[in-house]
């Protein structure tokens, strides 16, 4: 029995990129096709237009490459990049500050 070493140069991330359009009832319901079918194939919104996936091998990556291949709508365009997670270690990300969500409301008084 073979045994297979995982290392960060075989284990893979599947990126998707889309810019879809949505400016018709049917236009919307496609894009919200596909990013449900996304989801419902493990991916996660990194962005609002970017999804990302964790696969173990190249060859998970393969099998869910040609799923997103059948996911796209008509219109629109969608790219997809695949990194070992040896490059995906080195990806920086930076969130800003947070708006509260609500202003901050008036102290209780205290009297003494």
């Amino acid at each position: 029995m073979e045994q297979t070493r995982l290392n960060a140069y075989h284990i893979m991330w599947l990126f998707v990129f889309f810019d879809l359009p949505v400016t018709s009832k049917k236009e919307r319901r496609q894009a919200t096709r596909f990013r449900k079918d996304l989801m419902k194939d493990g991916f996660s919104m990194m962005q609002f237009s970017v999804y990302i996936r964790h696969c173990a091998s190249r060859e998970s990556a393969e099998v869910h490459l040609k799923r997103v291949k059948d996911f796209v709508p008509e219109k629109g365009q969608v790219s997809i990049l695949a990194v070992t997670d040896k490059q995906y270690g080195s990806i920086a990300n930076y969130w800003g500050k947070k708006d509260d969500p609500l202003p901050e409301g008036p102290k209780q008084l205290e009297m003494f």
